[in-house]
């Protein structure tokens, strides 16, 4: 089974090239990586030219952005992965193992790089909540098979919740495989905000999505955190 991990950036000059630099074995192992830049001003596209299979620039519609990814994708098994978040080591027998020809979807377990107690009880809960709703989120690394994900008809065309609306379409035609193995996503925000903050912000949004708000003003309230 052949990878086509694609990552959706904007200005993340400090994080693509360390994440590209983890996903070489990958590429040398035969799967392919595709960056798609939301027009990042910071040479973010540049650093991941040397790097990466293609650089596809479009707007910074994080959904529009994946979709992109995933025409240009040539892999029988799509992978969205942020810039911030590494992969376990063999993702790729992890995932072939998992997938097993099947047509499905789902995502990894959640380890956040921060050292405090309280980012062990967030990722427990995310991990569970998951599990109990069937909705997987972008720090998770979601990934789909390509029959299925054109089946679902891709991402929404939205900045923010394309994920949440994407699992939604998904679990329509099965359920998630919920991967124990685990991605590293960086507590940056957490750090930054404010552990407390930064949880009832997400959670916030999330009500509001879910009640009809609209995502574009959603993701400008992300970006500002508030």
């Amino acid at each position: 089974m052949i990878l086509s991990i694609i990552i959706p950036t904007l200005n993340e000059a400090d994080q693509i090239g360390a994440c590209l630099a983890s996903l070489q074995p990958l590429r040398r192992a035969g799967h392919q990586v595709i960056v798609v830049d939301g027009g990042s001003s910071d040479g973010t596209a540049e650093i991941a030219a040397a790097l990466a299979d293609a650089v596809i620039v479009c707007s910074s519609s994080r959904g529009r952005q994946m979709n992109k990814g995933a025409e240009r994708a040539s892999g029988d098994l799509l992978v969205f992965l942020h810039a911030d978040t590494r992969l376990p080591e063999r993702a790729d027998r992890i995932l072939s193992a998992a997938v097993n020809g099947n047509r499905c979807w789902g995502r990894f377990d959640v380890r956040l790089t921060g050292r405090s107690p309280a980012l062990r009880v967030i990722e427990w809960f995310m991990n569970v909540r998951s599990r109990l709703t069937a909705i997987a989120t972008g720090d998770q690394t979601l990934f789909v098979t390509r029959e299925l994900f054109d089946a679902a008809g891709g991402f929404p065309d939205i900045a923010l919740m394309e994920d949440i609306a994407l699992s939604k379409a998904l679990k329509k035609f099965v359920v998630p495989l919920c991967l124990e193995e685990k991605v590293l996503t960086s507590s940056r925000r957490w750090e930054k905000y404010g552990i407390v903050r930064t949880v009832l912000h997400m959670w916030s949004l999330r009500a509001r999505y879910f009640f009809g708000a609209d995502p574009d003003r959603l993701a400008r309230e992300y970006d500002g955190q508030g």
